[in-house]
């Protein structure tokens, strides 16, 4: 069921598109950077309890998502599946996969879909985000929750969504964006150099995912405690109109 290379029947090896011929910056020299190895290190640390610590915390654009995504149908893909708290929720018509970086967050997943018995999840790869081991336009819904801001390269991983979305699809993106101004941007401003050290950062502007051509913003919605978290909607135009 589940393959660590991406060489089973979920995925297709494929070249990788030039993220700097699509017009995007793979090194995200545009905002502060994250460590991967940091970032590694802070997962695996937190993986026999992120569900504990976590769940709650993130439980309203989990929800929201989830609710979103279960009305479509077709192949879904989660990139940054973590330890799995979606997988039990998605509907049994649609074909699931999901991809993290992380051994011991796979771990944790893979361990849920055995115990919960749940046949509607195609595989569990371990696979960076940048370079996603499927062909073009394999997807017709792509989950990215909690994940876009704690990505070392967040373009990059915004390129290859674009890019396995089939024309019509959409992507579902779910995080924490920094404030426009008032004094929450300069507590993520101050939260920055201390967030990083768990792969997070807070400053992480909206923009940063909506500007690309190929995709069109459905919706955009604020929720959870005090509108922290946000949920984006974007659809995936068609090659000739991107």
């Amino acid at each position: 069921m589940y393959e660590k290379n991406g060489n089973g029947p979920a995925t297709a090896a494929h070249p990788v598109k030039n993220n700097r011929a699509l017009g995007i910056d793979p090194t995200g020299t545009s905002s502060p950077r994250l460590d991967e190895k940091a970032v590694l290190a802070a997962y695996s640390r937190w993986a026999p309890i992120y569900d504990w610590v976590f769940g709650k915390v993130f439980e309203a654009g989990r929800r929201a998502a989830v609710e979103i995504i279960n009305r479509r149908s077709g192949r879904l893909l989660e990139v940054g599946v973590g330890t799995g708290l979606t997988l039990p929720r998605y509907g049994a018509h649609l074909t699931v996969t999901g991809i993290d970086l992380s051994p011991d967050m796979l771990a944790v997943a893979r361990k849920r879909v055995a115990d919960g018995k749940l046949a509607n999840i195609e595989a569990l790869v371990e696979m960076d985000a940048t370079r996603l081991e499927f062909a073009d336009a394999s997807f017709d819904t792509v989950a990215v929750m909690y994940t876009i801001t704690v990505v070392p390269h967040p373009d990059a991983v915004m390129a290859e969504v674009e890019r396995v979305t089939r024309p019509g699809g959409e992507a579902i993106i779910v995080s924490h964006f920094a404030s426009e101004g008032g004094l929450y941007k300069a507590v993520e401003g101050w939260l920055t150099p201390l967030t990083k050290k768990l792969g997070w950062r807070p400053d992480f502007p909206i923009s940063r995912i909506l500007g690309r051509t190929g995709f069109e913003t459905v919706e955009i919605r604020r929720l959870g405690f005090l509108g922290l978290f946000t949920v984006a909607r974007l659809k995936r135009r068609a090659d000739r109109d991107a």
